[in-house]
C-alpha cells in the first residue's frame, strides 16, 4: 500500500539566496536516490524555510517490486575453460547477478548450449531503503559550507535536528550526533516544538506553529498583504520579483508592514533611497499614484502583528542611519568641482598589471575615436564623445560611490547632470557599464553604446594583452560578459565591425600611447568574441545545425553572421533547399578528394559542353547579390544548373586543364555559399 514520506533537515538560519536553489537540491538527489533503489513514487513535494529544508513523497511504494526472472549468460563454450572450470566471464556473469557458480545451470538454444541463473530475490522494504537518505545529507553541495564542533563534516549550516517518518513510522537516520525522529520546531519565537504523528500532518500542524512550510503559500500571503496595503493606501509599489523571493526566503511566518521617513531625503537621488531600501535592508520603496517615490516603505516580519509599532519604529531608525549618511555623502561630494574627482584617477587602479584608470579613459577615447570612424557615425558625436571619456569614471572616487558600490556609473550620471554637462553626456556615464547581466538592459543613447564598446574593447584588449584570459571553467573578470555585451550592443544598434580587421588596427593605433601591453596577436581575442556570437544565437533559440553552419562562414562581423543565421533559420524547412544542400555537400565532397590548391580563374575558354558556360554565367550573376536574402534566392535559381553540370560532365576529365577548370569551378560556387555557411553542416530532412 502506498505510503507518504517525510523527510526534513533543521538548520540554523541559511542565507536567503540558498534556500530554493538547497530544497529543490534536496529533491532532486531524493528522487535520484528512490529510482535507483526501485522505489516507485507518485511525486515529491518541496518545503522550506531560512531554519528547515523538507520533502514529502507521496505514494511511495512500501517496498521494491519482487525479482523473480530467468537471466542468460555467457555461452557454455565460454562459460567452462578447457579443464572444464568456471572461466572469469561466469564467475563475472553470477557475481553481477548477486550469485554464485553454484546457482549456474546450462539449457540449449538454438542449438548452442547456454549458462543461466534463477534470479529470485524479495524486493527490500522502503523503510530499510530510506535509512541511507544520510547520504543525501552528504551529497548535498552549497557555495559555501560550515563546520562546526570538532567536525568534519560541512553542511550550509549546523544542524539542529531531522525528521524521518514514513506514515507514522519513525525511519532511522543519523548524521553526526543528530537521529533522526519525528519532533519538528516551530517559531523560533512564537512557536513549540511539535511532535508528529504522521508525515501527513507536517504542513497543519506547523502552521499551528506559526511556520508556513509551502514557500508558494507564504509567498502569496506576502503578496495579498501587500496588494492589501498599498490599495488601503492608494500607493503603488515595484514588486520586484527578486526582492520577493529573499524576503520570503528570510521569513517564516509573514507579516507585512509599512515605515516611512522625514521627506527632507526625498531630495537624494531616487537610486540611493532605493539601494538604501531594497539592497541594504530588503524594503520594497513605493510610489504615489503618479509613480512618482515617496517617503514610504513596506517590509516583512517574521512573526504575526503583536508590537508591529515597536516593529516598525526599529525599521524606521536603521533607515534613517543609513539615509543620514546617504545625505551627508551627497553634499559632501557635491562641494567639489568635477575635475577634483577626475584628477584623482590617476592614482586609481584599474589592474595593477594593465595600469591606472586615467589611462584607461586615454585609450577609451582613442578608441571611441576610431569606431567613430570606423562605424560611419556623425562626426558631430566627436564632442560630446571625447567629453564623455574624460568623466566617466570620475564617480569612483566620490564618497557616495565608496559607500554604495552598486551606484557607480549612477551616481556619475547624477553628479554631471548637477554640474551643468549635457544630457547626452550624463547618460553616457551610466550607460557605458550596460549591460550589467549578461541578458541586461542595453544602452539608449549613441554615445552610450559607443563608450560601452570601446570601454569593453579595451578591458579585454589589455586583459588578454597581460594574458589574464578566462580558461574553461574560470572568469574572474567577467570578460566573457563584457565580449558579450559588445555583441548584444553592436546588433541591438546595427553596426558591422569585421574583428579580424579591427583589432590589429585598434592595436596598431594605441601603440606607444599606453603604458598597457596589447595583444600580439590578437586572433584569439577575435574568435572570443565570435564565439559569444554563438552565445546569442543559442539564447535566441537558432537552431542548433544553423548555428553550426552560420558560424563556419567566412563573416567576422557578428552583425553579418546574425543576419546569415537569420536567412538559414527562416528556409532551414523550405523543400526547395534541400536539393541546393544536396548539390553543395557533393561539391565539398569533390573537392576534398580533389585534394588540390585551386587559386586561379575559371577559363571560358576549357568549357567543353554548354552546361559548362550556363553554370559560369549563373554563378556571376550570383556574385553581384548584395544581401544574404538575395544569395540564399540566387543558390535556390542556381541549383538547376548545378544539377545539369553534374549530368553532361566527367569532373575528373582525363584532360588535367579540363579537369582543374572544373574543380576551380566548383570551389568559386562554394566559397560563395561559405558567405552564408558551412551548408555541410545543416541537418535538412
Amino acid at each position: 500500500m502506498p505510503k507518504t514520506y517525510l523527510f526534513e533537515i533543521g538548520v540554523e538560519e541559511m542565507p536567503a539566496h540558498v534556500v530554493t536553489r538547497s530544497v529543490k537540491q534536496l529533491a532532486d538527489l531524493t528522487k535520484k536516490f528512490l529510482t535507483e533503489n526501485g522505489l516507485s513514487f507518485n511525486e515529491i513535494k518541496t518545503f522550506s524555510t531560512p531554519r528547515r529544508l523538507a520533502i514529502v513523497v507521496d505514494e511511495l511504494a512500501d517496498k521494491q517490486e519482487d525479482i523473480d526472472e530467468v537471466k542468460k549468460g555467457p555461452s557454455k563454450k565460454i562459460a567452462l575453460d578447457q579443464d572444464g572450470n568456471w572461466s572469469k566471464a561466469a564467475q563475472g556473469f553470477v557475481r553481477g547477478q548477486g550469485m554464485t557458480v553454484d546457482d549456474l545451470y546450462f539449457e540449449e538454444l538454438k542449438g548452442t548450449e547456454y549458462a543461466y541463473v534463477h534470479v529470485k530475490k524479495e524486493g527490500k522494504k522502503a523503510s530499510e531503503i530510506l535509512a541511507g537518505m544520510s547520504d543525501i545529507i552528504k551529497a548535498m553541495t552549497f557555495p559555501t559550507r560550515m563546520r562546526w564542533g570538532n567536525n568534519t563534516f560541512e553542511f550550509i549550516r549546523p544542524i539542529h535536528w531531522l525528521v524521518s517518518l514514513l506514515d507514522d513510522e519513525i525511519v532511522p537516520v543519523k548524521i553526526l550526533n543528530i537521529e533522526a525522529g519525528r519532533k519538528t520546531r516551530g517559531h523560533r519565537f512564537l512557536g513549540n516544538d511539535v511532535v508528529l504523528g504522521n508525515a501527513k500532518d507536517y504542513e497543519d500542524a506547523l502552521k499551528n506553529q506559526f511556520v508556513i512550510v509551502n514557500a508558494d503559500e507564504r509567498k502569496k500571503m506576502i503578496v495579498d498583504q501587500i496588494n492589501a496595503l498599498v490599495e488601503k493606501e492608494n500607493w503603488k509599489i515595484n514588486l520586484d520579483q527578486h526582492l520577493l523571493e529573499e524576503v520570503n526566503n528570510l521569513v517564516e511566518y509573514p507579516t507585512v508592514f509599512a515605515g516611512s521617513f522625514d521627506k527632507k531625503y526625498l531630495n537624494i537621488p531616487e537610486e540611493v533611497l532605493i539601494t538604501s531600501m531594497k539592497d541594504n535592508q530588503r524594503y520594497f520603496e513605493v510610489y504615489d499614484e503618479n509613480g512618482k517615490l515617496i517617503n514610504h516603505f513596506i517590509s516583512v516580519r517574521n512573526g504575526n502583528s503583536e508590537y508591529i509599532e515597536n516593529v516598525i519604529k526599529g525599521n524606521e531608525k536603521v533607515l534613517v542611519a543609513r539615509l543620514d549618511d546617504a545625505q551627508f555623502f551627497y553634499d559632501e561630494d557635491q562641494k567639489y568641482p568635477l575635475s577634483h574627482f577626475v584628477d584623482r584617477l590617476t592614482n586609481v587602479s584599474f589592474h595593477d598589471k594593465i595600469g591606472s584608470m586615467a589611462e584607461k579613459m586615454a585609450r577609451v577615447d582613442i578608441i571611441g575615436e576610431y569606431l567613430i570612424n570606423k562605424l560611419g557615425l556623425d562626426s558631430k558625436l566627436v564632442p560630446d564623445f571625447k567629453r564623455a571619456t574624460e568623466l566617466y569614471k570620475f564617480d569612483l572616487v566620490t564618497d557616495m560611490v565608496g559607500e554604495f558600490a552598486e551606484l557607480q556609473g549612477v551616481m556619475g550620471m547624477h553628479y554631471a547632470r548637477l554640474a551643468g554637462e549635457k544630457e547626452d553626456v550624463c547618460l553616457a556615464i551610466k550607460e557605458h557599464y550596460m549591460p550589467t547581466t549578461a541578458e541586461g538592459e542595453l544602452p539608449e543613447t549613441t554615445i552610450g553604446s559607443l563608450l560601452s564598446v570601446a570601454d569593453k574593447l579595451d578591458t579585454l584588449m589589455t586583459f588578454f594583452g597581460a594574458d589574464m584570459i578566462p580558461s574553461s571553467s574560470n572568469d574572474p573578470y567577467a570578460l566573457r560578459r563584457f565580449a558579450y555585451g559588445i555583441v548584444r550592443i553592436l546588433l541591438g544598434e546595427n553596426w558591422s565591425l569585421n574583428f579580424t580587421e579591427v583589432l590589429p588596427e585598434l592595436a596598431d593605433k594605441l601603440a606607444g600611447k599606453t603604458k598597457a601591453k596589447l595583444p600580439e596577436d590578437t586572433d584569439d581575442l577575435a574568435q572570443f568574441i565570435r564565439d559569444r556570437v554563438k552565445q546569442y544565437l543559442q539564447k535566441n533559440n537558432y537552431k542548433y545545425d544553423v548555428i553550426d553552419a552560420s558560424l563556419a562562414s567566412t563573416q567576422q562581423d557578428p552583425k553579418q553572421i546574425v543576419m546569415a543565421a537569420d536567412v538559414l533559420e527562416k528556409h532551414h524547412d523550405d523543400a526547395d533547399f534541400k536539393p541546393v544542400v544536396e548539390s553543395l555537400v557533393r561539391i565539398s565532397n569533390i573537392l576534398k578528394k580533389a585534394d588540390t590548391k585551386l587559386t586561379g580563374d575559371v577559363k571560358a575558354d576549357l568549357f567543353a559542353d554548354a552546361s559548362e558556360q550556363k553554370l559560369y554565367d549563373a554563378y556571376m550573376a550570383l556574385t553581384e547579390k548584395e544581401n544574404f536574402t538575395e544569395l540564399f534566392d540566387g543558390f535556390i535559381a542556381l541549383q538547376p544548373f548545378i544539377d545539369a553540370y553534374f549530368s553532361a560532365n566527367m569532373i575528373m576529365d582525363k584532360d588535367e586543364a579540363i579537369k582543374l577548370n572544373r574543380l576551380t569551378q566548383l570551389a568559386k560556387i562554394e566559397q560563395l555559399a561559405t558567405k552564408l555557411g558551412d551548408l555541410n553542416k545543416l541537418v535538412i530532412k
